[in-house]
């Protein structure tokens, strides 16, 4: 059981037209969203009104999705807000130690403290859009991305707090002695450092992750935060708190250092009978034979030759290992859920189609609050990353009906407690961990003779 004061934290995945699989298709939605700044500023306007910690962003490097890359979107919505974070998917497969270091120091001095990076290792589709000819095995990746995370914070350290000068009367700029080499020199990665821009308002931008396979469970004990998971059960989600939470003393860590976070898709109405209207009219919505062609990848018989009320043929899986190339964690949930609920197809279909694998549910305002008051209370989650079905309406009635119910409840808060996404999460800024070692081992620039660097 969690403390009887809890208070929950929300993210939204903002999206151009929703997270349901079939909301390009609804009436009330803008098809051309994703590529709408005013579309993702609306979004960004309602999420502050209803006090919600942070907008979260996916991003891939391949396919056709007509989305904005996350830098330049949050970049141009930082000055439109004075509180909500911005949590930036960035892959570190793909990518480079000292660019992502950079870009993530940029967002959170434009946003003055409200950055984020949701850590991902990159789904297996990106290899040849880099020259790659083969992706790395998952176990590879993690490892890779454990030492990408160490090099990135290490050069946002490269600083110390006050290095910077601005001496008008003298000229002096910065102070060099406390600027330094960073001399890192892994199995993957060789940076010199320093950083080229001061360290972060926040220390570290707040660090995600994203995902429920082993080496990501073990990455964000040792690293994260705040972790993004998929769980399609209360069981199954207190599970996983239990099994994260209790990986972080290992690392001199305390449970109250990480936030769990699931997804959630909200289906909300009024009443429930609304709320299962609403449903119904998306499943109407949906390419019925493409969702089961999706679905059936992870069975050996076509999910198409079976009547839709029939149970999902469980005993026709493929084996879990043949999906270890790209991102696991999101077929093992559903999997687990058609296990513990004995899905039938149809039921099997909603519940991917609402939430890309995350936990769809549907009902009336007070359903709702009772649904994510639970999984608070019982130790499921610190909150939830929302996942409107449709937008603006998923995110407005959520913001506009759920939210004012929860802090009846005592479960939100009622005003924002801080300027940046950690004071809002309620998560301590990180000391510098390295400037005391580099001073005395002569690492810093005027130390090198690189005083005249500004």
């Amino acid at each position: 059981m969690s403390k009887p004061n809890k208070k929950a934290h929300f993210n939204v995945f903002i999206r151009g037209t929703g997270h349901h699989a079939a909301a390009s298709r609804h009436p009330s939605v803008n098809p051309d969203g994703g590529l709408d700044l005013e579309h993702f500023a609306n979004q960004a306007r309602i999420a502050e009104r209803g006090l919600l910690d942070a907008l979260f962003v996916a991003d891939g490097y391949s396919g056709v999705s007509r989305r904005l890359e996350p830098f330049t979107l949050f970049s141009a919505l930082a000055p439109l807000t004075k509180h909500l974070g911005f949590i930036a998917t960035v892959g570190t497969t793909y990518n480079d130690p000292y660019h992502v270091a950079r870009q993530f120091a940029s967002l959170d001095h434009i946003s003055k403290g409200r950055a984020a990076w949701n850590i991902v290792t990159t789904a297996q589709s990106a290899a040849h859009n880099f020259g790659r000819g083969e992706h790395p095995h998952v176990d590879e990746r993690y490892r890779v991305g454990e030492e990408f995370v160490d090099v990135v914070k290490q050069l946002w350290d490269s600083w110390e707090e006050d290095a910077l000068v601005y001496d008008k009367t003298s000229d002096q700029r910065l102070d060099s002695s406390k600027v330094y080499h960073i001399n890192f020199a892994g199995n993957y990665y060789k940076v010199k450092g320093p950083l080229n821009i001061p360290r972060p308002p926040q220390g570290y931008p707040v660090l995600v992750q994203a995902g429920s396979s082993e080496g990501g469970k073990e990455l964000a004990a040792r690293t994260a935060d705040a972790i993004f998971t998929a769980q399609q059960t209360l069981a199954a989600a207190q599970e996983f708190y239990r099994d994260v939470k209790g990986r972080l003393a290992k690392f001199g860590r305390t449970p109250d250092q990480l936030l769990i976070l699931p997804g959630l898709c909200p289906v909300i109405g009024d009443t429930e009978a609304e709320a299962r209207e609403l449903e119904e009219e998306l499943f109407s919505l949906l390419h019925l034979e493409r969702s089961l062609s999706n679905l059936s990848r992870y069975f050996t018989v076509n999910l198409a030759d079976y009547p839709l009320d029939a149970p999902v043929p469980l005993d026709k899986l493929r084996p879990a290992e043949e999906f270890r190339t790209g991102i696991t964690s999101r077929r093992d949930v559903i999997i687990d859920a058609a296990f513990r609920e004995k899905f039938t197809i149809k039921q099997f279909v909603s519940r991917s189609a609402g939430g890309h694998g995350h936990i769809t549910f549907t009902g009336s305002v007070l359903q709702v609050a009772d649904f994510i008051e639970q999984w608070i209370r019982e130790g499921g989650s610190d909150g939830f990353n929302i996942l409107p079905p449709i937008f603006p309406k998923g995110l407005e009635d959520f913001v506009d009906k759920v939210i004012p119910e929860l802090q009846n409840r005592g479960l939100f808060r009622t005003e924002y407690e801080g300027t940046t996404l950690r004071e809002n999460y309620g998560l301590a800024r990180p000391e510098n961990q390295h400037r005391k070692v580099w001073a005395a081992n002569g690492q810093s620039l005027a130390a090198s003779g690189e005083a005249s660097w500004a």
